[in-house]
């Protein structure tokens, strides 16, 4: 098969003819239809994010399954499939908690004394996240595979498998933003914006949208932002609070990563309000706030994938897009196939767009 392999950080990816092993045990071949180009794996090509390599990159996953190992019950092949790579076993003390998206187990990926999911020849290659998204076709376990209905369009569908999961997630789940609540979102690409339209599922007000580019904050109205923030206009933070009658909102989505981000979002929160950071951060990226904010019971905490509980939150993802809800169409700003995969990573890196889709042909 075909897939998109970086060997050295801060090169172009080049596309490969790369071996994919069959699917052993829990183990579920995919034909992948669409993957979403994700800041994520854009960290790793530039250099931000360690991984080994060579590495195919890509996580969000949309496809048809053609081949399953001997133990999978939960898919069969000709089912549609969303991949995520919330991994889980399902009895660790996370899973039996409802929290099986931060459980990680073994056998996400092959033991080392098991053949490689990915090679040619004898080099090996490592499928990010455990996935490997940038390929004609991924190798995964069970648990990261949802099947969806038929008539959910593939090309959206693959968003679910991190940023929209992600956005929407962290306001109807890790924030549990409440009908009335003010928002504010710090970030308009594909996380922020998914962010702002689970706000509008919410029913949340106001909700105020907060980035440097006019073109995104004219985006993020569609997504459902009754008020806009624009950095370049003045202190972000007194530019927020104005519009909440000076008092600070109660929730603030961090969806950005940086620093500066990160200690603003947690500024604008008003006396009992919640910061939750999404943005993924270099690792050595560190925070500095005043400690004795704390005492207005303000607090600050992450997210990972929107809590997500797969069986039961993607198949109301995609009835909440098929109802008109879930704004995935304008999530795209262009769909490309594997061989435009630099152009692709370019326009993410330029800021200018929300998302783009490499997709296959059927």
């Amino acid at each position: 098969m075909k897939a998109a392999v970086l060997r050295v950080p801060c090169t172009p990816l080049e596309i490969e003819n790369v071996t994919i092993s069959k699917p052993q045990s829990r183990e579920v071949l995919v034909r992948v239809a669409s993957v979403g180009v994700c800041h994520t794996d854009l960290h790793v090509v530039d250099g931000s994010y360690p991984a080994a390599m060579p590495t195919v990159l890509g996580h969000e996953v949309a496809g048809v399954v053609e081949q399953v190992g001997s133990d999978v019950r939960s898919v069969k092949p000709g089912d549609h499939v969303i991949v995520l790579y919330a991994f889980h076993c399902g009895h660790c003390p996370q899973c039996h908690s409802g929290h099986s998206y931060r459980c990680n187990p073994p056998t996400a990926q092959r033991a080392a004394s098991e053949p490689a999911r990915l090679a040619r020849d004898s080099e090996q290659y490592t499928q990010y996240l455990n996935i490997g998204g940038f390929a004609e076709q991924v190798l995964v376990d069970e648990s990261g595979c949802v099947p969806v209905h038929k008539d959910m369009p593939l090309d959206r569908a693959c968003l679910m498998g991190c940023s929209v999961t992600t956005g929407v997630g962290a306001v109807l789940r890790t924030a549990a933003v409440q009908a009335g609540q003010s928002v504010a979102i710090v970030g308009c690409g594909g996380v922020g914006l998914s962010a702002i339209n689970g706000a509008a599922i919410a029913n949340a007000y106001p909700i105020i949208a907060v980035d440097p580019q006019p073109s995104k904050l004219e985006l993020a109205r569609t997504f459902g932002a009754t008020h806009t923030v624009n950095p370049n206009d003045g202190d972000v933070v007194e530019q927020v609070m104005a519009l909440n009658g000076g008092v600070g909102v109660e929730h603030a989505i961090e969806a950005v990563g940086r620093k500066d981000t990160i200690e603003a979002a947690f500024k604008m929160v008003g006396k009992g309000g919640l910061a939750t950071v999404l943005g993924a951060s270099r690792p050595d990226t560190l925070i500095e706030l005043p400690a004795i904010t704390l005492l207005l019971e303000k607090r600050l905490q992450g997210g990972l994938m929107g809590g997500v509980r797969p069986s039961i939150d993607i198949p109301n993802y995609v009835e909440l897009y098929m109802s008109g809800q879930l704004k995935l169409d304008e999530l795209i700003a262009a769909r490309r196939p594997l061989a435009e995969i630099n152009i692709a990573l370019d326009e993410l890196r330029s800021g200018q767009h929300a998302r783009s889709v490499i997709v296959f042909d059927a």
